[in-house]
């Protein structure tokens, strides 16, 4: 069988140089999020690949189109072949105000084969509650040019950039009091060391974790009437971030991504006709015999170790991902193992 070839992406732990990072990079403000937009349109000026006579909410939708401007067509009669149907998604962020512009994408719902070139028409963009906040309209890209006659990978998707403007703004208040910052990787000992950090660059005993996703922070007399400039100061502090022993691998490309310091203890696995030992501490260092496709490895040893030497005598991507997964069953991989 043919050898696969592993790209192995080390990544180090705290305990060694693991890089300090601004707090607002792993945590997000309680309330303040994006707001995600749908809405139905048209696109035009298609090069007869639009979508074909069969798809009637198309035909539909353009006669309602014409008849806001007087002019009466049978839908039956129509030739849609340069329009075609697309739902369009946009995202809005917090604070964003009236007549900020925004990315808008289209995606084809009829049997449309290719939007190059066309034009998004008018389209009114909602949100969950109803209501529209953003419009959108304009020419519309795949990702390449148009002269070079590359067929884009999907040529049924496109988007338009700042194609939207906002119509309506999403309220967002600040509190003069308490803001509370929700971890996007939650962790006592992580939500711990936010606290610890803040109170520290503050010298003021002012933040406190609730629970692994939550740190508590009220804001203090001096800033009361100035809470950007408090959340501004918050986002700068540095700390240093949790690094969870984690092996995740990419079955497709043969990637593997891993701590640089996740250990296996004593161990002995067969699979197929390979076998591995991991001995405990005073056994042998480890040995590797092609012909025999056995690894007799040291207890301690690396998963990093492991996984070369898996690859040296001719293991697969499923043999690796077969092999750390029973490790892990078996208690002898103190990581998590994630498979894409």
């Amino acid at each position: 069988m043919k050898n696969i070839i592993f790209l192995i992406v080390l990544v180090a732990t705290v305990g060694f140089s693991v890089p300090s990072v601004r707090l607002r990079d792993v945590v997000d403000v309680q309330g303040q999020r994006p707001n995600h937009l749908i809405g139905y349109g048209l696109i035009i000026g298609l090069d007869g690949t639009g979508d074909s006579k069969g798809t009637f909410f198309t035909a539909q939708s353009i006669v309602n189109l014409l008849a806001h401007f007087g002019v009466a067509v049978e839908k039956d009669k129509m030739k849609v072949k340069n329009v075609a149907a697309v739902l369009v998604t946009a995202e809005i962020p917090s604070f964003a105000r009236v007549g900020t512009k925004v990315d808008v994408t289209c995606s084809s719902i009829g049997d449309s084969k290719d939007l190059q070139g066309g034009i998004l028409l008018q389209t009114p963009l909602l949100g969950a509650d109803g209501l529209v906040y953003v419009t959108a309209q304009g020419p519309i890209s795949l990702g390449g040019p148009i002269s070079t006659g590359v067929k884009m990978a999907h040529p049924t998707v496109a988007r338009i950039t700042g194609g939207g403007v906002i119509e309506r703004e999403v309220v967002s208040e600040l509190s003069n009091d308490a803001i509370s910052l929700c971890l996007k990787e939650p962790s006592f000992s992580a939500a711990n060391n936010i606290a610890q950090a803040i109170n520290t660059y503050f010298e003021k005993d002012i933040a406190k974790p609730l629970d692994p996703s939550i740190v508590q922070i009220k804001i203090p007399n001096g800033f009361k009437d100035n809470p950007v400039s408090f959340l501004s100061a918050i986002e700068s502090i540095y700390i240093l971030p949790e690094q969870k022993a984690k092996v995740v691998i990419n079955e497709r490309t043969g990637t593997i991504v891993m701590g640089e310091n996740i250990k296996v203890s004593a161990c002995a696995i067969s699979h197929g006709n390979l076998s591995i030992s991991v001995a405990e501490e005073g056994a042998a260092g480890k040995k590797i015999m092609k012909e025999e496709r056995v690894l007799l490895m040291k207890e301690g040893v690396s998963v990093k170790d492991i996984v070369a030497s898996l690859n040296a005598v001719g293991a697969t991507p499923a043999d690796v991902i077969a092999i750390l997964s029973a490790m892990k069953e078996a208690g002898a991989l103190y990581a998590e193992i994630v498979v894409m």
